[in-house]
Parts: C-alpha cells; sequence; structure tokens
C-alpha cells in the first residue's frame, strides 16, 4: 500500500518488544488509510524495549510516500512524552537531557523528528495488554519479528 494523497488520514499503531532488556527485540505496525491495510515488522539481536519502541513509529513514518495526517497510537510513554515533552528542550540543548547528560537513542530521536516534521501527526496513547485491536494486532506482529529472528537468525 502505498499512501499518497495529503487529505487522506492515515491511522497507525505501534507497538515495541524485548526479549530481555537489553535482548532480542522487535517492532511492528499497523497502518489502515480507508480500507487499505499495510502490517511491518522488524527485530534486532541485541537492543532494547525503548529501542524497539522507537523504531516501530519510525519505519511507520517511513514507509509512507508523501505526507499526510497522521492518528498514530502507541502504548510507550517513553516515546510519546519524548516526542511531545522532552524533545524540544533535548534540542534546544543541543541533545542533552535535563540532567545535561547526552540524550539516550539520540540516533533514533533524530530520526523520528526528521520524519515527524513531515506529516501531520496526532499522538494518542494507548493502554497496552487491554484489548484493543490495533495496539495488540501491533504487539503480535512485534513478537512474531522476535521469534522469526530467534528460529532463523542472519
Amino acid at each position: 500500500m502505498k499512501i499518497t494523497e495529503k487529505s487522506m488520514v492515515v491511522t497507525i499503531y505501534t507497538d515495541g518488544a524485548c526479549k530481555g532488556n537489553p535482548g532480542v527485540g522487535g517492532w511492528g505496525v499497523v497502518l489502515i488509510s480507508g480500507e487499505h491495510r499495510k502490517e511491518l515488522y522488524g527485530a534486532e539481536a541485541h537492543t532494547t524495549n525503548n529501542r524497539m519502541e522507537l523504531m516501530a513509529a519510525i519505519m511507520a513514518l517511513n514507509s509512507l510516500t508523501k505526507p499526510c495526517q497522521i492518528e498514530l497510537y502507541a502504548d510507550s510513554q517513553y516515546v510519546l512524552k519524548g516526542i511531545s515533552e522532552w524533545l524540544p528542550g533535548w534540542k534546544r540543548k543541543n541533545w542533552r537531557s535535563s540532567s545535561n547528560a547526552p540524550v539516550k537513542n539520540v540516533d533514533l530521536w533524530q530520526r523520528l523528528d526528521a520524519l515527524s516534521a513531515q506529516h501531520q501527526i496526532t499522538w494518542h496513547w494507548v493502554k497496552g495488554h487491554a484489548g484493543h485491536p490495533g495496539n495488540e494486532r501491533a504487539d503480535a506482529l512485534a513478537n512474531l519479528a522476535i521469534t522469526e529472528l530467534a528460529t532463523c537468525p542472519s
């Protein structure tokens, strides 16, 4: 599915998972636009849950071919607070935290920041593992990625 109309609303559900933290991690994405639906997932052999949560949002936005109006749902307070509250301060302080330490996962935050600027995004928090179909599917995809990596490591 290539989403190309700016006026079209894209609903995105993202989730990350990790077996061990750090450990084998996966991310999952569900994109819905009109009657179109696309699912994406991937994994890394050694990562953290926070990195996988960020990767889910990054890969979702990266899959879009033109600017879109987006309703993005995530169960990660880290991602949602980071993008809506912490990011402006980090950028003002040259990617340093409030304690003047380097921002963790700065490489991914910078990618997410750049991709977010290309779209009109409303960020929503959804409680994880609470039966929300979009979030449950994104979680299942993240865990599928972990399983596939564990059974077929490259």
